[in-house]
């Protein structure tokens, strides 16, 4: 009888876990399609083929909704568990690279600027999609920046304060590239472009942030010069 039960919670689950998916992947596609104001429950429902009891169940109100198909896409902008130790200056050219190359493939993908392109066209009917586009999915990259470079200001490879150094990587890392995206004048990078992007601002960065050690050296050779 244990087994049997057992066996029967396991099927609900599945079966729950793939309604759930089917209401985000309706929903998302809603969203994009017709606006996310102009939506409703029912049409999610729907597509979804699933009731509407069962969609307020397995995932909530339409705003929930919302902020689960953005907090899914922003998962994947996590500093990695396997991060390593930042020891040396290659190294962090190398995550700040890695990391680079991650963000700029994750965030150029179609679904993630036709979230970004919802977000602008809702401003004024429906700005909590602006709000929960900022506040969870850009603040994921923030912070996974924020990480790497507060490690690397502990391991005193870099000065500066965490957040500021983090604007001034993505500032290099994108250019214009993400307003050519939402303006439609360009398409996604290729993997090629993209990691070459990313390797280039990542040396620029350093190149602009020296170590700790050579940037006093360079302050006391200009005062001695003047």
């Amino acid at each position: 009888m244990a087994t049997v039960s057992l066996s029967k919670r396991r099927h609900k689950g599945g079966a729950e876990s793939g309604a759930r998916e089917r209401i985000l992947k309706a929903a998302f596609s809603a969203f994009t399609r017709s606006g996310y104001a102009t939506t409703s429950t029912l049409e999610i429902a729907t597509r979804a083929r699933v009731s509407k009891r069962e969609l307020y169940r397995l995932v909530g109100n339409k705003q929930e909704m919302l902020i689960a198909c953005i907090s899914e896409r922003a998962k994947r902008l996590d500093v990695p568990a396997d991060l390593p130790p930042l020891r040396d200056r290659e190294t962090l050219e190398q995550v700040l690279a890695s990391f680079g190359t991650k963000l700029v493939r994750e965030v150029s993908a179609p679904t993630v600027i036709a979230v970004f392109r919802l977000a602008i066209a809702e401003a004024v009917q429906a700005p909590e999609v602006a709000h929960a586009v900022n506040s969870i999915g850009r603040e994921a990259s923030r912070a996974a920046l924020r990480k790497i470079m507060a490690e690397a200001q502990a391991s005193g490879l870099l000065t500066g304060r965490p957040a500021e150094l983090a604007e001034q990587f993505a500032g290099l890392l994108w250019g214009n590239l993400m307003v050519s995206l939402l303006l439609g004048v360009a398409e996604q990078p290729t993997r090629r472009e993209i990691a070459g992007r990313a390797r280039n601002a990542a040396a620029a960065f350093l190149q602009l942030h020296p170590p700790p050690n050579d940037a006093r050296t360079i302050v006391q050779s200009s005062r001695g010069t003047g």
